[in-house]
C-alpha cells in the first residue's frame, strides 16, 4: 500500500520553508511527502534560500533573489541549501545559494542581503485599480487551508476557448501571522512563480494551463525578486503578473506584489520554459527543465 499523501496547508509550507541549520553554511529542509505531482515548485526552492540567507546573516534583510531552476525536485525527499558568503559588510552583503538533492544541484542563486536605513526619499509605482473579486478561487493541486486566494476576472482559466491579455493579477491573504518577518517573506516568494505560464498562454485560443504537464512541457528557469517593504501575510497582498514575451519556447514575465495599503512590497521576473513534449517522449515531472 503506498504511503499516503500529506494535504497542504499554511502549517506545512513553513514547515518546508523554515530550513534548520545542518552545518556550517549549510541548512535542510524536510521533505514534503508522496504527492500527486512530485515536484517542488520554484517559488518554494527560492524561498528556502531566502529563509538561509536570513539565518545566515540575522542582522540583515534580504533585499533581492535570483535563481535559476537547473533541475526538478521532489517532494519525497529532503532538501538541502548550501551558502557561501564572499562578501558580509556592514551595509551590502552577498550570499550565494545552492539547493541540492540527493547530492545533485538542483538550483543556484544569489541573494543581497543590507542593513536598514531610514527613508529621506521615496516614491513608487502606483497600485493598479483591480478589484477584490468576492469568489474565492479553488483549483485543484493549488489549494492550500490556511491561503486564499482570489483571481481577478477569472484570468486564471483552464477553458482553452477563453482568451484574454497576458496578465494575471491575483489578491492572496493567509489565515495566521508566522512567528518571524523572513517566513513572511518566504511566504509571499512562493506564490510568484505561480502566474507567469497561465498569463502567457492567456492570448492564445486552443492553449490553457490545463495543458501544462500534460501535452505541453512547462516550467519555470530562473526567477528573481527585489523586496522593498516588510509584509504582513494576513493582510491582502496583490500580486500583478504580466508578460512581456512569449517565444522560442520561452515566455518572461514582470510582476509586482502590492499591500492592500497600496505600498509596493516586492516586484520580480520570471522566465519561463513552453515546448511540446518531444516526439515519442512522455511527459515526466521530474526530469531536468
Amino acid at each position: 500500500m503506498g504511503e499516503r499523501e500529506r494535504g497542504w496547508d499554511e502549517d506545512e509550507l513553513l514547515r518546508l520553508m523554515d530550513v534548520r541549520p545542518a552545518g556550517p553554511g549549510r541548512y535542510a529542509a524536510p521533505a514534503h511527502g508522496a504527492s500527486e505531482r512530485n515536484v517542488v515548485e520554484a517559488g518554494q526552492l527560492l524561498a528556502d534560500a531566502v529563509v538561509a540567507a536570513s539565518k545566515e546573516i540575522p542582522g540583515q534583510r534580504v533585499l533581492s533573489a535570483s535563481m535559476v531552476f537547473s533541475r526538478a525536485a521532489r517532494h519525497d525527499a529532503g532538501i538541502e541549501v548550501e551558502l557561501d558568503v564572499p562578501h558580509n559588510g556592514r551595509t551590502y552583503s552577498t550570499v550565494q545559494a545552492r539547493v541540492t538533492q540527493d547530492d545533485v544541484l538542483r538550483c543556484a542563486g544569489l541573494i543581497l542581503m543590507g542593513s536598514g536605513c531610514d527613508d529621506f526619499l521615496g516614491s513608487t509605482a502606483p497600485m493598479p485599480d483591480v478589484p477584490l473579486p468576492r469568489r474565492p478561487f479553488e483549483r485543484p493541486g493549488m489549494d492550500v487551508h490556511g491561503r486564499e486566494i482570489r483571481v481577478v476576472d477569472d484570468a486564471y482559466d483552464w477553458d482553452p476557448r477563453k482568451v484574454g491579455p497576458p496578465e494575471i493579477h491575483v489578491w492572496t491573504r493567509f489565515a495566521d501571522a508566522p512567528k518571524a518577518a523572513y517566513l513572511h517573506t518566504a511566504l509571499m516568494t512562493q506564490s510568484i512563480t505561480h502566474w507567469t505560464i497561465a498569463a502567457a498562454l492567456r492570448p492564445h485560443a486552443g492553449y490553457s494551463e490545463a495543458m501544462a504537464h500534460e501535452t505541453i512541457s512547462t516550467g519555470i528557469a530562473q526567477a528573481a525578486i527585489a523586496y522593498h517593504e516588510d509584509v504582513d501575510v494576513t493582510r491582502w497582498l496583490l500580486y500583478t503578473t504580466r508578460v512581456v514575451y512569449t517565444g522560442r519556447g520561452t515566455t518572461q514575465s514582470e510582476g509586482r506584489v502590492y499591500g492592500e495599503d497600496g505600498r509596493l512590497a516586492a516586484s520580480y521576473s520570471v522566465h519561463g520554459m513552453i515546448r511540446p513534449f518531444a516526439r515519442g517522449r512522455s511527459p515526466d515531472p521530474a526530469t531536468a527543465l
